[in-house]
Protein backbone atom coordinates (compact mmCIF):
# COMPACT_ATOMS: atom_id res chain seq x y z
CA UNK A 1 0.00 0.00 0.00
CA UNK A 2 1.51 3.50 -0.93
CA UNK A 3 0.71 6.93 1.48
CA UNK A 4 1.40 10.07 -0.35
CA UNK A 5 0.81 13.88 0.40
CA UNK A 6 -0.48 15.94 -2.19
CA UNK A 7 0.29 19.31 -1.61
CA UNK A 8 -2.51 21.77 -2.43
CA UNK A 9 -3.15 25.64 -1.89
CA UNK A 10 -0.80 27.41 0.57
CA UNK A 11 0.14 23.86 2.84
CA UNK A 12 -2.63 21.86 2.68
CA UNK A 13 -2.44 17.87 2.15
CA UNK A 14 -4.79 15.60 0.17
CA UNK A 15 -3.89 12.24 1.45
CA UNK A 16 -4.00 9.17 -1.47
CA UNK A 17 -4.03 5.81 -0.18
CA UNK A 18 -3.55 3.37 -2.84
CA UNK A 19 -2.32 0.15 -3.78
CA UNK A 20 -1.28 0.46 -7.54
CA UNK A 21 -4.53 0.07 -9.47
CA UNK A 22 -7.86 1.82 -6.42
CA UNK A 23 -7.09 4.32 -4.78
CA UNK A 24 -8.51 6.91 -1.89
CA UNK A 25 -8.01 10.05 -1.25
CA UNK A 26 -9.02 12.01 1.77
CA UNK A 27 -10.21 15.88 2.69
CA UNK A 28 -9.56 16.55 -1.46
CA UNK A 29 -9.79 20.67 -1.42
CA UNK A 30 -8.85 20.68 -4.60
CA UNK A 31 -9.75 18.33 -7.45
CA UNK A 32 -7.25 18.88 -10.08
CA UNK A 33 -3.82 18.01 -8.03
CA UNK A 34 -5.79 14.99 -7.32
CA UNK A 35 -6.42 14.01 -10.94
CA UNK A 36 -2.79 14.91 -11.66
CA UNK A 37 -1.86 12.15 -9.49
CA UNK A 38 -4.56 9.83 -10.80
CA UNK A 39 -3.27 9.80 -13.93
CA UNK A 40 0.23 9.64 -13.21
CA UNK A 41 -0.49 6.65 -10.96
CA UNK A 42 -2.99 5.28 -13.34
CA UNK A 43 -5.09 4.93 -10.45
CA UNK A 44 -9.21 4.38 -10.08
CA UNK A 45 -10.10 6.40 -7.47
CA UNK A 46 -12.95 4.19 -5.76
CA UNK A 47 -13.59 6.64 -2.45
CA UNK A 48 -13.39 9.89 -0.91
CA UNK A 49 -12.94 10.81 2.83
CA UNK A 50 -14.34 13.76 4.20
CA UNK A 51 -12.94 14.93 7.84
CA UNK A 52 -15.39 18.24 7.72
CA UNK A 53 -17.20 20.84 5.69
CA UNK A 54 -14.30 23.73 5.01
CA UNK A 55 -13.77 24.13 1.54
CA UNK A 56 -9.90 23.38 1.39
CA UNK A 57 -11.45 19.64 2.50
CA UNK A 58 -14.06 19.34 0.31
CA UNK A 59 -13.51 22.02 -3.16
CA UNK A 60 -12.70 18.93 -5.04
CA UNK A 61 -15.27 16.59 -3.97
CA UNK A 62 -18.00 17.40 -6.81
CA UNK A 63 -15.56 17.31 -9.74
CA UNK A 64 -13.97 13.96 -8.71
CA UNK A 65 -17.04 12.02 -8.04
CA UNK A 66 -18.26 13.40 -11.23
CA UNK A 67 -15.08 12.14 -12.99
CA UNK A 68 -14.45 9.20 -11.75
CA UNK A 69 -17.45 7.54 -10.04
CA UNK A 70 -16.04 7.18 -6.74
CA UNK A 71 -18.41 7.00 -3.27
CA UNK A 72 -18.02 9.98 -0.72
CA UNK A 73 -17.93 9.14 2.64
CA UNK A 74 -18.30 12.24 5.73
CA UNK A 75 -19.47 13.08 8.55
CA UNK A 76 -23.21 12.70 9.20
CA UNK A 77 -24.02 16.61 10.64
CA UNK A 78 -21.98 18.77 8.60
CA UNK A 79 -23.06 20.51 4.85
CA UNK A 80 -20.46 18.03 2.18
CA UNK A 81 -21.98 18.39 -1.11
CA UNK A 82 -24.23 15.33 -1.80
CA UNK A 83 -24.55 12.75 -2.54
CA UNK A 84 -22.37 10.74 0.13
CA UNK A 85 -22.98 8.20 2.92
CA UNK A 86 -22.84 9.85 6.34
CA UNK A 87 -21.24 8.70 9.03
CA UNK A 88 -20.94 8.77 12.48
CA UNK A 89 -18.55 7.42 15.77
CA UNK A 90 -19.32 3.97 15.58
CA UNK A 91 -19.83 3.33 11.86
CA UNK A 92 -17.02 1.88 9.45
CA UNK A 93 -16.10 2.64 6.15
CA UNK A 94 -14.62 -0.67 3.85
CA UNK A 95 -11.65 1.18 1.36
CA UNK A 96 -8.96 -0.77 -0.44
CA UNK A 97 -9.48 -3.85 1.61
CA UNK A 98 -8.90 -2.03 4.81
CA UNK A 99 -11.42 -1.00 7.99
CA UNK A 100 -11.77 2.65 8.83
CA UNK A 101 -13.17 3.30 11.83
CA UNK A 102 -15.12 6.37 12.49
CA UNK A 103 -14.25 8.55 15.60
CA UNK A 104 -16.47 11.82 16.34
CA UNK A 105 -13.51 14.25 17.21
CA UNK A 106 -15.74 17.60 17.40
CA UNK A 107 -13.59 21.04 18.05
CA UNK A 108 -12.76 22.47 15.40
CA UNK A 109 -16.08 22.30 13.27
CA UNK A 110 -18.94 20.87 15.48
CA UNK A 111 -19.40 17.79 13.42
CA UNK A 112 -15.77 16.51 12.67
CA UNK A 113 -14.93 13.28 12.27
CA UNK A 114 -11.65 11.28 11.89
CA UNK A 115 -11.20 7.67 10.08
CA UNK A 116 -8.65 5.12 11.95
CA UNK A 117 -7.62 1.64 10.50
CA UNK A 118 -5.84 -0.78 12.67
CA UNK A 119 -3.64 -2.35 10.17
CA UNK A 120 -2.42 -0.39 7.03
CA UNK A 121 0.93 -2.77 6.40
CA UNK A 122 1.44 -3.23 9.63
CA UNK A 123 0.69 -0.16 11.41
CA UNK A 124 -2.72 1.98 12.82
CA UNK A 125 -3.64 4.27 10.25
CA UNK A 126 -5.33 7.90 11.08
CA UNK A 127 -7.13 10.50 9.22
CA UNK A 128 -7.48 13.15 11.20
CA UNK A 129 -8.36 15.73 9.17
CA UNK A 130 -8.11 19.59 11.30
CA UNK A 131 -8.15 18.27 14.31
CA UNK A 132 -4.90 17.08 15.36
CA UNK A 133 -1.69 18.92 13.81
CA UNK A 134 1.84 17.78 14.71
CA UNK A 135 2.89 20.34 17.41
CA UNK A 136 -0.63 21.73 17.75
CA UNK A 137 -4.11 21.32 16.67
CA UNK A 138 -6.86 22.96 14.81
CA UNK A 139 -8.63 26.05 16.21
CA UNK A 140 -11.72 26.23 17.73
CA UNK A 141 -14.21 27.55 15.09
CA UNK A 142 -17.55 25.86 16.36
CA UNK A 143 -16.43 23.70 19.12
CA UNK A 144 -15.65 24.46 22.63
CA UNK A 145 -12.07 24.15 24.36
CA UNK A 146 -13.77 20.85 26.69
CA UNK A 147 -15.01 19.09 23.32
CA UNK A 148 -11.58 19.82 21.58
CA UNK A 149 -9.95 17.97 24.86
CA UNK A 150 -12.05 15.15 25.02
CA UNK A 151 -11.15 14.97 21.09
CA UNK A 152 -7.60 14.91 21.40
CA UNK A 153 -7.84 12.64 23.97
CA UNK A 154 -9.90 9.60 21.65
CA UNK A 155 -6.91 10.58 19.68
CA UNK A 156 -4.05 10.24 22.26
CA UNK A 157 -5.38 6.73 23.42
CA UNK A 158 -4.79 5.54 19.83
CA UNK A 159 -1.28 3.05 19.76
CA UNK A 160 1.68 5.36 19.78
CA UNK A 161 2.51 3.79 16.39
CA UNK A 162 -0.30 4.85 14.51
CA UNK A 163 0.55 7.20 11.90
CA UNK A 164 -0.88 10.36 11.93
CA UNK A 165 -1.92 12.14 8.63
CA UNK A 166 -2.61 15.87 9.32
CA UNK A 167 -4.13 18.02 6.77
CA UNK A 168 -1.92 20.95 6.84
CA UNK A 169 1.86 21.45 6.79
CA UNK A 170 2.04 23.55 10.05
CA UNK A 171 4.67 22.10 12.09
CA UNK A 172 7.05 24.17 12.17
CA UNK A 173 5.26 27.71 13.44
CA UNK A 174 3.18 25.22 15.92
CA UNK A 175 6.91 23.93 17.29
CA UNK A 176 7.92 27.72 17.68
CA UNK A 177 4.88 27.99 19.56
CA UNK A 178 5.29 24.51 21.72
CA UNK A 179 8.89 25.82 22.36
CA UNK A 180 7.39 29.13 24.04
CA UNK A 181 5.29 26.13 26.29
CA UNK A 182 8.50 24.16 27.08
CA UNK A 183 11.78 25.45 26.48
CA UNK A 184 13.47 22.66 28.09
CA UNK A 185 11.70 19.82 26.55
CA UNK A 186 14.54 17.94 25.22
CA UNK A 187 12.13 16.25 22.81
CA UNK A 188 10.78 18.83 21.29
CA UNK A 189 13.97 20.66 20.62
CA UNK A 190 15.31 17.71 18.96
CA UNK A 191 11.99 16.81 16.96
CA UNK A 192 12.22 21.14 15.78
CA UNK A 193 15.84 20.50 14.55
CA UNK A 194 14.27 16.96 12.62
CA UNK A 195 11.21 18.79 10.87
CA UNK A 196 13.48 22.02 10.32
CA UNK A 197 16.17 19.62 8.26
CA UNK A 198 12.89 18.35 6.43
CA UNK A 199 11.67 21.72 5.30
CA UNK A 200 14.71 22.92 4.07
CA UNK A 201 14.87 19.50 1.67
CA UNK A 202 11.18 20.50 0.45
CA UNK A 203 9.93 17.18 2.36
CA UNK A 204 6.78 17.26 4.44
CA UNK A 205 6.82 17.39 8.10
CA UNK A 206 3.72 14.35 7.91
CA UNK A 207 2.71 12.00 8.68
CA UNK A 208 3.94 12.08 12.20
CA UNK A 209 2.67 9.22 15.14
CA UNK A 210 0.77 9.65 18.06
CA UNK A 211 4.27 8.70 20.39
CA UNK A 212 5.77 11.43 18.66
CA UNK A 213 2.91 13.96 19.45
CA UNK A 214 2.53 12.72 23.38
CA UNK A 215 6.35 13.75 23.49
CA UNK A 216 6.04 17.51 21.93
CA UNK A 217 2.82 18.31 21.45
CA UNK A 218 1.53 21.12 24.06
CA UNK A 219 -2.59 20.10 23.00
CA UNK A 220 -1.63 16.79 24.34
CA UNK A 221 0.15 17.25 27.15
CA UNK A 222 -1.94 19.86 29.19
CA UNK A 223 -1.89 17.73 32.11
CA UNK A 224 2.19 17.64 32.19
CA UNK A 225 3.52 19.83 35.19
CA UNK A 226 5.24 21.98 33.05
CA UNK A 227 2.61 22.92 30.51
CA UNK A 228 0.38 23.42 33.23
CA UNK A 229 2.67 26.04 35.13
CA UNK A 230 3.03 27.78 31.45
CA UNK A 231 -0.67 28.06 30.91
CA UNK A 232 -1.42 28.98 34.62
CA UNK A 233 1.24 32.19 34.11
CA UNK A 234 -0.84 33.10 30.62
CA UNK A 235 -3.85 33.03 32.58
CA UNK A 236 -3.88 32.66 36.39
CA UNK A 237 -7.86 31.52 36.11
CA UNK A 238 -6.83 28.41 34.46
CA UNK A 239 -6.97 25.76 37.30
CA UNK A 240 -8.81 22.15 35.47
CA UNK A 241 -7.91 20.48 32.75
CA UNK A 242 -10.47 22.48 30.43
CA UNK A 243 -9.56 25.95 31.30
CA UNK A 244 -6.04 24.88 31.36
CA UNK A 245 -6.25 23.61 27.81
CA UNK A 246 -8.42 26.70 26.94
CA UNK A 247 -5.44 28.88 27.97
CA UNK A 248 -3.07 26.81 25.60
CA UNK A 249 -5.01 27.08 23.14
CA UNK A 250 -6.27 31.06 23.57
CA UNK A 251 -2.25 31.72 23.75
CA UNK A 252 -1.58 29.79 21.09
CA UNK A 253 -4.54 31.96 19.05
CA UNK A 254 -2.64 35.29 20.18
CA UNK A 255 1.23 33.73 19.66
CA UNK A 256 3.60 36.37 17.09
Amino acid sequence: MYLNPIPAFSDNYLWLLHDGKRAVVVDPGDAEPVMRALQEYELQLESILVTHHHPDHTGGVDTLRNATGAQVFGPARERIPEPLIRLAEGDTVQALGLEFRVIDVPGHTAGHIAFYTPDMDGRPLLFCGDTLFSGGCGRLFEGTPAQMLASLDKLAALPGNTRVCCTHEYTMSNLRFALAVEPDNLELIGYHAQCASLRNDGRPTLPTSIAQELLINPFLRTRQATVKAAAQAFDPAAHDDNTLFAAIRQWKNEFK
